[in-house]
């Protein structure tokens, strides 16, 4: 272990503001993620004796989310004495509990009294039993507020539904949201008002006086927009995939999911985790993944488990045209939660590339993983399919239908989307929406309202009515 004064120098150095009064300007200078104002009341919130836990992928600016909370709590009259972050990830911290590091950051700033403080873990999940320890300090500091932030998401959410029930107030960042990506590179003005409209579901749509730039910003968004950093640094948008691969596959793949699954053979995983971000968006199967990635049915399940929980993708299961589920799901689709990490394994990709269908639809799904609705399904029968599905919740009914393009083709020609039609005619939906290039309009065929919308458009719609939703919720 280290000398107690180069731990308390430690300390002193990462919290700033007990000597200034303010955070860092790397981190004041960066504009608010649009889901700060649904974390920051979290944590000022000291009638509620939780800790808020901070969950998300690598990368998505978690810790900046941290540092502008405090700022904002400084701003709003805390004592900036009696608040301190403390990253967990440190090997100077190695083997030191929660309570302890709170005790030395009481220490370092000579506030001994260990009420009315907030304190701040950043990737708690590097310490052992980390669940425990902040259960202990929620219990034992009723007027102290902890939040704390972690990335290996697996072994967080799973801690923390078992031990901290009722302790732990759970908090999921995404990675960027197209909308957020338009707000935070300031480019408002190609966002205005439309009268579209979509019986399927009450959404509020969403015009541009430039469908042209808004695309453009659009294929930015989904080869490498997932990530704040590289939004603002031209030097890693010229190579978006080594700092992606170095930084969140190789990290995420070849140490956090190993060190906490105890996987031997991390480039089957590796393998695995390639093919599958190849291939999203598009209808895989057990055997067909098993053959290709060489790996044994059960170990390959337990894969994409580990996975799903590191946030890196998302499984999504199919129905049958008349809405039946399958008993065996044979065959499923895998989203990448990011489109960007398929540009960064493989090569960024244009308009014209053909993977674009692909990368459209996982770049709005990534969106609807967020709007707090339940998970899409996907439709799939014998000569037919349908992107994705709603199913109401109570009887698994389908309540809205969505076939994603990036075409103008079907705007022209709606009738060739017979299996969006014969989907809608099996289960009484009346209306149902098409994504196109640049086009927008309603036209109504075998008396099925088809609402037809430019994809970056509704890209952006979803996620800023998501957002909207939860605030208005708040």
């Amino acid at each position: 272990s280290f000398p107690l004064e180069k731990i308390t120098d430690k300390l002193r150095f990462d919290n700033p503001w007990w000597a200034s009064g303010k955070t860092d300007d790397e981190f004041t200078s960066k504009r608010r993620r649009l889901y700060f104002n649904l974390f920051a009341p979290l944590v000022a919130d000291r009638e509620v004796r939780r800790a808020v836990v901070l969950m998300g992928p690598r990368r998505v600016g978690k810790t900046v989310m941290l540092q502008h909370t405090i700022q904002s709590l400084i701003d709003d009259g805390a004592s900036a004495h009696k608040i301190a972050f403390i990253n967990i990830e440190n090997p100077i911290y190695t083997n030191i509990g929660l309570e302890e590091l709170f005790s030395l950051a009481q220490e370092a700033v000579g506030r001994p009294d260990p009420r009315g403080w907030y304190v701040f873990f950043d990737e708690i999940q590097y310490l052992k039993n980390w669940e425990v320890h902040l259960k202990v300090l929620v219990d034992s500091y009723p007027e102290t507020k902890f939040a704390a932030s972690g990335s290996a998401a697996a072994a967080l959410r799973l801690k923390s539904d078992e031990s901290g029930a009722g302790r732990f107030t759970d908090f999921m960042l995404p990675p960027l949201t197209f909308n957020e990506y338009i707000h935070l590179t300031g480019l408002e003005q190609l966002i205005i008002p439309s009268s579209l409209q979509w019986k399927g579901n009450a959404v509020r749509f969403s015009g541009t006086p430039d469908i042209k730039t808004l695309n453009r910003h659009f294929i930015n968004y989904m080869n490498y927009g997932g990530y704040p950093e590289i939004i603002f640094s031209e030097q890693m948008q010229r190579d978006p995939g080594r700092y992606v691969r170095s930084d969140i596959v190789e990290k995420v793949l070849l140490r956090d999911l190993p060190s906490l699954y105890r996987i031997k053979d991390v480039q089957e995983l590796n393998r695995l985790f390639t093919t599958l971000a190849y291939h999203t968006g598009n209808e895989i199967s057990i055997d067909g993944l098993c053959k290709g990635a060489g790996i044994e049915k059960y170990t390959l399940k337990k894969y994409i488990d580990y996975l799903e929980a590191a946030f890196l993708i998302k499984v999504v299961h199919r129905i049958g045209d008349t809405a039946k589920k399958f008993q065996r799901a044979h065959q499923f689709k895998v989203y990448l939660t990011n489109p960007g990490l398929r540009s960064a394994l493989f090569s960024p990709i244009d308009a014209a590339d053909s993977a674009i269908g692909a990368m459209v639809e996982s770049a709005i799904f990534a969106q609807l993983l967020h709007s707090n609705r339940s998970i899409p399904w996907y439709a799939a029968w014998k000569n037919g399919e349908v992107d994705m599905v709603g199913l109401n919740e109570s009887n698994l009914k389908p309540i809205w239908a969505l076939e994603i393009k990036w075409s103008n083709r079907f705007f022209e020609k709606p009738a060739e989307l017979k299996s969006l039609l014969h989907f809608c005619s099996q289960n009484k939906l009346t209306s149902a929406l098409v994504t196109t290039i640049d086009l927008e309009g309603s036209k109504t065929i075998d008396g099925v309202e088809l609402t037809f919308i430019p994809a970056a458009l509704y890209a952006y719609v979803v996620g800023n009515n998501a957002i909207d939703r939860k605030l208005g919720a708040t």
